[in-house]
């Protein structure tokens, strides 16, 4: 059974350690972290056009990018997101059966609003600006309301509502909640000769003879830092020359480091549960179609 464990984690990055399995399966989770973690992402937005007068001046729905361009950095902006709250439209409760025009109720559409004035110097719009209609903890992360849509001058104004529904990356990249997935496979360090070891440690650069453990060093951020010295005796240096292979960084079968960030839409530990659990329903399909067949 494969092991998890996490190594570093903040509000949008993680590393966690995998044990007991393959590239493959490894490599199946990084694609569906990118492309099957279910997501909120604003899919249309109605734009208001009209004109408003107040005092001296006329207001109208014009500003400098066209409606597409602003749809677009909506589009883009993350979403909050919370999959015990929503469903996918085809799989609402109160939508699935209708038809797709129809669909959208507040199990599976999020609205927001904005309206906002231009001034004479010039008012930048930002995700700020967007209110959600409903709970108030759903409304932009505060990390992430300095995203600007726009630029409005004195006699310009935007009014728009935008919908918001659930969707996979492989349908668009705005449904796409990582980015920077990679994996590399698990290293240690390793002395093959004491004597000649000590001239990497003559050199005081941080990593000593004592973190190593019966000649070997697993702790992941250490042996990160050992890699680097370890350029200090490589090859095209003077100590090169004696030092050889004195220590090397060895791969680890079957364990690798999975790392990735978030967009903000969710945290990486959710994102992270919600691949898994959409590559077991995939795994778990296909076993079921070919006990159909055989």
């Amino acid at each position: 059974m494969v092991k998890v464990k996490i190594i570093e984690e903040t509000d949008d990055r993680i590393k966690v350690l995998l044990s007991n399995t393959d590239r493959a399966l490894v490599n199946s989770i990084r694609r569906a972290l990118i492309s099957d973690t279910p997501k909120m992402a604003i899919e249309t937005v109605r734009f208001e056009m009209g004109t408003i007068e107040q005092e001296d001046t006329v207001w109208e729905t014009t500003g400098p990018l066209p409606d597409e361009m602003i749809a677009q950095r909506l589009a883009m902006i993350p979403i909050p997101t919370r999959h015990e709250e929503f469903h996918f439209q085809h799989e609402c409760p109160n939508c699935s059966e209708l038809v797709e025009e129809d669909r959208g109720c507040p199990m599976c559409t999020m609205i927001y609003t904005c309206k906002a004035f231009g001034s004479e110097e010039g008012t930048m719009v930002t995700a700020r600006d967007l209110n959600y209609l409903g709970d108030a903890t759903l409304e932009i992360p505060e990390l992430y309301k300095t995203i600007p849509i726009t630029k409005l001058f004195r006699g310009q104004m935007i009014e728009f509502y935008a919908t918001a529904i659930m969707g996979r990356g492989r349908d668009h990249a705005k449904w796409s909640p990582a980015c920077g997935v990679t994996f590399e496979p698990k290293h240690i360090g390793v002395i093959n000769n004491k004597s000649k070891s000590k001239i990497l440690w003559d050199l005081k650069l941080g990593i000593t003879a004592k973190d190593f453990t019966d000649g070997k060093l697993d702790d992941y951020n250490k042996v990160q830092e050992l890699k680097k010295q370890l350029h200090h005796v490589g090859e095209g240096t003077e100590e090169s020359r004696n030092f050889k292979d004195a220590i090397t960084v060895e791969e680890v079968p079957g364990e690798f480091i999975l790392s990735f960030e978030t967009d903000g839409s969710m945290t990486p530990r959710i994102a992270f549960d919600m691949a898994v659990k959409e590559l077991a329903g995939r795994f778990n399909t296909i076993e079921e179609d070919s006990n159909a067949v055989f």
